[in-house]
């Protein structure tokens, strides 16, 4: 058995309409309702994983200031990212296109490296499959009620939905190992 592929994906999203199956997502004699499927799939990906996930987030990672214009260019892959204001209290950054700003002294241009963490959106083969079938399923959903506006249809595909995004969660948190001890200012609650 294979993961996942993004031709899979759209198979499940036209199939809940009725349609049958293609073979292949380029070329000129795709189907207007296999482009339309693509591109919702691509925009509840971008949605599922700019929310942030164990998978897709990367922490200390090092972002250095261009060395002829002192600015910070973020990877053309950046979600979201964020400076530990613990660390970092003389600025308060955020994303500005792919450029990283500085809010609180009004610039973007960096004298120095910084940590941060980043939110990247990953491919649709780059996920894990949890991922991919969560993705998957909601895309449908959406599709299939923005092409045929059933409340039947939503109804079903809202709780398989419900149901994988469960399973993609359950997936996350387990690879996270996260515990109440990963941030100090829990720490220093307990520690009282």
């Amino acid at each position: 058995m294979a993961l996942t592929t993004k031709l899979n994906a759209v198979n499940t999203m036209i199939s809940v309409i009725g349609e049958a199956p293609v073979n292949t997502l380029g070329g000129t004699a795709v189907p207007v309702t296999v482009v339309q499927a693509e591109a919702v799939l691509d925009e509840t990906s971008k949605a599922i994983q700019s929310e942030g996930w164990h998978f897709n987030t990367e922490h200390e990672y090092v972002l250095t200031p261009d060395a002829s214009t002192s600015k910070i260019n973020l990877p053309s892959n950046t979600l979201k990212v964020d400076l530990d204001p613990q660390i970092y209290t003389d600025s308060d950054p955020v994303q500005r296109g792919l450029l990283l700003y500085d809010r609180k002294n009004h610039t973007d241009v960096w004298t120095k490296e910084v940590k941060a963490s980043i939110t990247f959106e990953l491919a649709f083969t780059d996920m894990p499959e949890q991922f991919r079938h969560y993705i998957t399923v909601k895309a449908a959903r959406i599709f299939a009620n923005r092409f045929l506006g059933s409340r039947e249809i939503e109804g079903f595909a809202l709780r398989d939905e419900i149901e994988a995004k469960a399973r993609a969660i359950d997936s996350d948190s387990e690879n996270a190992d996260r515990t109440i001890f990963d941030h100090y200012s829990v720490l220093r609650v307990l520690d009282r």
